[in-house]
């Protein structure tokens, strides 16, 4: 009799402990996502205050574009043009994750969230390359033609070698921005910050769950060995 007795006080233990057990998980899930949300939320300010500024910016450099079609240099023109053709792509980039940010809700499943997270990661590696093919233009909006064909060689030289220069390093920029490359030095200096730093948080976070997740139910956890 005693021996069924404590059978059954254990199995009364153990069904309290996994309870218990499950409710800390359940508690623990509640505070990670909490804490991805006030991630994600602190990047909304600089997204907002980004777009607003390049719109300003594109309607700026639109209109000179358009009034001095006629009187400007067409290094001016073809420089400008790409710079704001660029411009307009990062902001529709910036709209996409404003609009990703506003649809991540800490009561959907952690695998939509981390959708949404992969995909700000991504995109956030792309407007960073898009913006960083813009780095030669600005050696060139300032030529003029009388500049090519009256100016001094050695300066001429200079000027084209500080093109050069802007283009390979963009092309290096645009190929080697990759999430592969984020523990090295030149990367992080790169993307420290605001528009980088709360999406891989929380990534780290949800993935932290994920494997608790799986170790909690693996059969050797369930087993006890």
């Amino acid at each position: 009799m005693e021996d069924m007795e404590i059978i059954s006080l254990w199995k009364s233990y153990a069904k309290k402990l996994d309870e218990s057990l499950l409710l800390n998980r359940k508690n623990a899930e509640d505070i990670t996502k909490m804490k991805v949300g006030s991630f994600l939320a602190s990047m909304r300010p600089l997204k907002i205050f980004t777009i607003l500024v390049g719109i300003l910016w594109v309607v700026f450099v639109d209109v000179l574009i358009i009034n001095l079609f006629h009187i400007a240099s067409p290094f001016f023109l073809i420089s400008a043009g790409i710079q704001v053709f660029l411009t307009k792509l990062a902001i529709g980039i910036y709209l996409y994750q404003l609009i990703l940010i506003y649809q991540v809700d800490i009561t959907e499943p952690i695998l939509a969230t981390q959708n949404k997270l992969a995909r700000l990661k991504s995109s956030t590696l792309w407007v960073t390359r898009l913006l960083f093919l813009q780095l030669p233009v600005w050696t060139t909006f300032y030529w003029t033609k009388g500049m090519v064909e009256n100016g001094n060689f050695f300066l001429i030289l200079f000027q084209v070698a500080i093109t050069l220069l802007f283009v390979l390093a963009s092309i290096w920029l645009y190929w080697n921005i990759k999430y592969e490359n984020r523990h090295k030095k030149w990367f992080r200096l790169i993307f420290d910050g605001k528009e980088w730093t709360p999406v891989i948080k929380s990534i780290e976070l949800l993935n932290q769950i994920e494997e608790y997740r799986i170790e909690s139910t693996s059969p050797a956890k369930n087993n006890g060995d």
